[in-house]
């Protein structure tokens, strides 16, 4: 079974008014995210583009436990950002130089200080990172990411920029940890070429895939289904093309074809 996620466009005012190929900006619209629907099949993850030509507000989401003990009644919030286009300059805003109190972190955000209060990665196409639950983070101008998370569409903002939106601070401070992110453990560069286990749970797994899948690879994903992501170059799943710019459900692996050069993601929920 292969199925293509239908794709909402959604317009956010750090987004573009000119998206790169394979996608189109609808005229009068500054998108900022490009959200593939999660299927009936696989609820749990969610995939996107972010496109940000300004900065993001600062933010955090929470924990499975956190909402369930909230009585919202929905999981919680963990992401990944592999980053595929970065301007001079683009940066990623992750965690705090040093640890910070809730109080000094609500008047921070209260002052606009906290934007200088987190740490600033430069990142350029290739830099991946996993954000886990309660970690302080903001996504720069001139970066482009693709985003896999958990189907949750809880974010806290702390900080927008003077944006008229809503903040949620009460219900941000008691979810954020004001700590230092650990780069060693959660960060890394995905080289241009080759297959690469990106994340190993606990909430899902992560592949970045060249080519003919790898028998260790089939072995990770042989208990379908999962969403299958192509970067770049030629991908079929039983016959029928998946271009780039699109997400497909797959239940079976081994339907996967792809030319030597094509890139994908493979992504699947981690289940009990």
């Amino acid at each position: 079974m292969t199925v293509l996620l239908p794709i909402l466009q959604v317009d956010k005012p750090w987004g573009s008014t000119h998206l790169p190929a394979p996608f189109a900006t609808p005229e009068g619209r500054r998108i900022g995210e490009i959200w593939f629907e999660p299927p009936v099949a696989l609820p749990e993850l969610l995939v996107k583009y972010i496109f940000a030509t300004d900065k993001l507000s600062v933010q955090v989401h929470p924990n499975d436990a956190q909402t369930l003990a909230k009585g919202l009644g929905r999981q919680g919030k963990e992401e990944c950002w592999l980053v595929i286009a970065a301007e001079p300059g683009a940066r990623l805003g992750i965690g705090f130089h040093q640890p910070i109190s809730a109080q000094a972190m609500r008047a921070a955000a209260l002052d606009g200080s906290i934007e200088n209060l987190l740490v600033w990665h430069p990142v350029a196409a290739g830099d991946f990172f996993y954000i886990p639950a309660n970690t302080v983070h903001a996504i720069g101008a001139g970066v482009s990411v693709i985003e896999i998370q958990q189907n949750s569409d809880i974010t806290y903002r702390l900080f927008d920029y003077g944006r008229p939106r809503e903040l949620h601070l009460d219900d941000g401070l008691a979810v954020a940890l004001g700590q230092v992110y650990d780069l060693a453990r959660w960060y890394r560069h995905v080289p241009p070429q080759g297959t690469v286990q990106l994340v190993d749970g606990p909430f899902f797994r992560l592949d970045r895939v060249q080519g003919t899948i790898d028998p260790a690879t089939r072995m990770r994903f042989a208990k379908g289904p999962f969403l299958l992501v192509p970067v770049s170059g030629s991908v079929r799943v039983s016959g029928e093309l998946v271009p780039p710019g699109a997400c497909a459900l797959v239940s079976d692996v081994a339907a996967i074809s792809a030319d030597a050069d094509a890139l994908v993601l493979l992504a699947q929920a981690v289940r009990g």
